[in-house]
């Protein structure tokens, strides 16, 4: 069936409904990505009111993402076949009937419960979405402007997540912070049925539960190895639990390829755009990620600020990003996007390289400039990228596209965290150069992390205490200078490969009077 013929057309759509259809779709981007944040602040009230110990901690913390990556490709098929808004709508009640269990948690087993339930239903909203987007949107230049409206709100719950969370607690229980989501579902339930057309494959196959199970058995040892590697370096379980989870998707491609209705369609990965613009975004929200991260550690232990104050500087890079993704597709319509991801990814490696050049007493101005440079220069690649990965994707796998583009930014993100945060975390304990005379315990301190420099310079007389700080912070900017060197070196790696790989993408043009008015009519 050719793309033409499978297109899925939305019923009685204009383009004004379209866009209300994009407002109803925005209020998941924004909640997913809010919930996160929120976490992060209330986990120590949380702990302390429930008596959760550091593992139940880490498990509230870490569950919701583990589910919510192992669950994607399986929904995404799942909205193919069954409906992309019924199962959008599923997923928004479950997530409100979720939330309202969490906040009101009695115990820290029933809150990992709920967070599990809150990463599977998760799962549901992202590639829903962008399925849903890919169909409102037959126009590829709208539906370049439509992810970027998406990914701004987004961008904007990492934003505003934290200061209506910060409110939230400070003036109400913990549980507040989770009850943050269920008005905006309750609006999602009310409006989509209105607002969306459903959209599903109508000749889609059975359903392979054993490819279910098998994805989760990958994914799932996947994720949890990235991140105990991350956490704590190398270490027997997380090496192991990464090596089964990479033979297991051995198992799983093997089956999917002789599947007659596979639950994810390989043959996706034929088409060259597809490939380099899912394998782009993968490596460059890889370097970007941990990038972010360093920044953000450095503006806290470096230049000792506040994590309110580290975020309002961080400020200027988000509004940087938001400004970069809805300008990209206007772009696009005049210039390739090989060329534009190309030349963004250019931009990006110059500011991690400006990176390289501040020394630890800078100061925040100079290294949140660099910051603000790499993220407007990485706005084509989320954008276009994202749009030429659901356009390269026939409309019944839409949801499955949509699926792996975000399979591909929580690997990549996770995968840089993992990768760089140990090569940091090498060149800082390699290059740490402590003064003479320090205790034994202060010394076996300052040589784990800065953090735990910090730690040990609490206990020791003015003089010595400044001595290690001032080597630690040292120390701890040249792990920054080395990572940014490096994610430099891959940025522009990328940009030859993409430029390579994309030359063959045209510029966003629009269809025809007729041929849009036929995709915005009824069957």
């Amino acid at each position: 069936m050719s793309n033409a013929a499978a297109r899925v057309r939305p019923v009685g759509m204009t383009k004004r409904s379209a866009w209300l259809g994009l407002a109803v779709l925005s209020l998941p981007a924004l909640l997913v990505s809010i919930d996160v944040f929120v976490l992060l602040l209330a986990l120590p009230r949380i702990g302390a009111d429930l008596h959760a110990s550091s593992t139940e901690q880490l498990w509230i913390l870490d569950v919701y993402g583990f589910l919510l990556s192992g669950f994607m490709i399986t929904m995404g098929t799942l909205g193919d076949r069954i409906g992309r808004r019924r199962l959008l709508l599923l997923g928004a009640a479950a997530f409100g009937a979720a939330s309202i269990a969490a906040a009101y948690s009695t115990g820290p087993v029933m809150l990992i419960a709920a967070r599990a339930a809150l990463g599977i239903a998760g799962a549901t909203l992202a590639p829903s979405s962008l399925a849903l987007i890919s169909g409102l949107f037959p126009d590829p230049r709208r539906r370049g402007l439509a992810i970027g409206v998406w990914m701004v709100c987004f961008m904007s719950g990492a934003i505003i997540g934290p200061v209506v969370g910060g409110f939230l607690l400070q003036h109400f229980w913990w549980g507040s912070a989770f009850l943050l989501g269920v008005p905006a579902m309750v609006l999602l339930l009310i409006l989509g049925p209105v607002l969306l057309p459903e959209q599903r494959h109508p000749g889609a196959g059975r359903f392979d539960l054993p490819s279910v199970g098998l994805s989760l058995a990958a994914i799932l040892p996947v994720v949890y190895g990235i991140k105990e590697l991350a956490r704590d370096g190398w270490r027997p379980l997380p090496v192991a639990a990464l090596v089964l989870g990479l033979a297991v998707a051995a198992v799983f491609v093997r089956r999917q390829r002789t599947l007659a209705d596979p639950l994810l369609d390989l043959r996706l990965f034929a088409d060259r755009g597809f490939a380099a613009a899912l394998g782009g975004m993968f490596a460059g929200t890889m370097v970007t990620g941990a990038m972010m991260v360093f920044i953000t550690q450095h503006l806290q232990l470096v230049d000792a600020l506040s994590p309110r104050d580290a975020g309002l500087w961080i400020l200027p890079a988000a509004i940087a990003s938001a400004a970069s993704f809805q300008v990209s597709p206007l772009l696009a319509r005049r210039f390739r996007p090989g060329r534009l991801i190309a030349g963004g990814l250019l931009l990006s490696a110059a500011g991690a390289a400006l990176v390289v050049t501040i020394p630890p007493a800078a100061g925040p101005l100079p290294i949140v400039v660099a910051f603000v440079i790499s993220n407007i220069g990485m706005g084509p690649m989320v954008t276009l990228a994202t749009g030429i990965v659901l356009g390269s994707a026939p409309p019944e796998r839409a949801g499955a596209a949509g699926a792996l583009n975000e399979v591909s930014g929580e690997f990549g993100y996770a995968l840089g965290i993992a990768l760089l945060g140990s090569l940091g975390t090498a060149v800082y304990r390699a290059t740490l150069d402590l003064p003479a005379g320090l205790p034994p315990s202060a010394v076996a301190g300052a040589r784990d992390t800065v953090t735990a420099a910090t730690g040990a310079a609490a206990g020791l007389p003015q003089a010595a205490a400044d001595a290690l700080l001032a080597a630690a912070l040292a120390a701890a900017t040249s792990g920054l200078h080395v990572v940014a060197a490096v994610c430099a070196v891959v940025l522009v790696g990328l940009a030859a490969v993409t430029l390579r790989m994309l030359r063959h993408v045209p510029a966003l043009s629009a269809p025809s009077p007729a041929a849009e008015e036929e995709a915005l009519s009824p069957r």
